[in-house]
C-alpha cells in the first residue's frame, strides 16, 4: 500500500515574551496557514499543523501542535519535518525577540525603557537546510511593498522550491482577514496570480500549483 502525502505546515504568528505577560509579535490570524491544512487534509493527505497563538479551532484531519515562541516552532517541526514529503511555511515568525525575558512581570517604570533585541531563529531556512532531494519546501512573503522582488530575493536566498507573495498593505487582504490575493512564485520561474478571493479557495489554488497531480477532492 502506498503511504499517504505527508505535508506538514506552521501557521499563525509566534509570540516573544519581555515577561509573563508582554510579548513581541504580530497581526497574524492564522487563518492561511489553517485553510491551508483544511485543504490539504481534505485531498488525504497526512497533516501535521505546527501553530502558534491564534483563536482557530483544529481544521479536521490535521494533526495540531501548538507553540508559543520561533524556537518553540523549530523544536516542534524538526522531528516532524524528515518525514514530510511537503513543507508550507507560512506562520508569520517573529523576527527579533527581547535578549532577556524575565520570570516575573515587570513593573511599569516612570520613564523611557530601552529594549535590546536579538534574531530568533529561521524556522525556514533552518530546515530547508536540511532538505532531503524528495522534499518540496514553499515559503510566504508577507510584504508592503516591492511584493514580488522581495518574494523572489527570498524565494533564491533560502533555496525554496515556491514562495508565496501577498501584500499585507492593502486592507481587508491578507494579514489578519478573511479574504487574501497570492503571487505564486516558482524556482524554476513559474508565475501565478489569484485572488482577492476567500482564503479556502486561495488555498486550494496554491495546493493546485504547488503540488500538481496530488488530486482535489470530488
Amino acid at each position: 500500500m502506498k503511504p499517504p502525502f505527508r505535508c506538514l505546515l506552521t501557521a499563525g504568528p509566534t509570540r516573544e515574551h519581555l515577561d509573563p505577560v508582554r510579548f513581541l509579535s504580530n497581526g497574524s490570524s492564522g487563518r492561511m496557514g489553517y485553510a491551508l491544512a483544511a485543504a490539504a487534509a481534505a485531498r488525504g493527505w497526512q497533516i501535521d499543523l505546527v501553530s502558534g497563538p491564534v483563536a482557530l479551532a483544529a481544521p479536521a484531519g490535521a494533526t495540531l501542535h501548538r507553540v508559543c515562541s520561533a524556537a518553540e516552532m523549530l523544536a516542534a517541526c524538526e522531528p516532524l519535518f524528515p518525514a514530510c514529503d511537503l513543507f508550507i511555511a507560512v506562520a508569520a515568525v517573529a523576527d527579533y525577540r527581547p535578549k532577556e525575558s524575565s520570570a516575573q512581570k515587570e513593573k511599569k517604570r516612570g520613564g523611557p525603557v530601552t529594549l535590546e533585541l536579538v534574531p530568533t531563529v529561521d524556522v525556514l531556512r533552518t530546515l530547508a537546510a536540511a532538505r532531503q532531494p524528495h522534499q518540496t519546501i514553499v515559503g510566504f512573503a508577507a510584504e508592503t511593498h516591492d511584493i514580488e522582488a522581495r518574494a523572489r530575493g527570498k524565494l533564491a536566498d533560502k533555496r525554496l522550491d515556491w514562495i508565496v507573495a501577498n501584500d499585507v498593505s492593502q486592507p481587508g487582504l491578507g494579514m489578519n482577514a478573511e479574504a487574501n490575493a497570492v503571487l505564486v512564485l516558482g524556482a524554476g520561474g513559474a508565475r501565478h496570480a489569484f485572488g482577492p478571493a476567500p482564503k479556502a479557495a486561495v488555498a486550494a489554488f496554491i495546493l493546485d500549483q504547488i503540488a500538481p497531480g496530488r488530486g482535489r477532492p470530488a
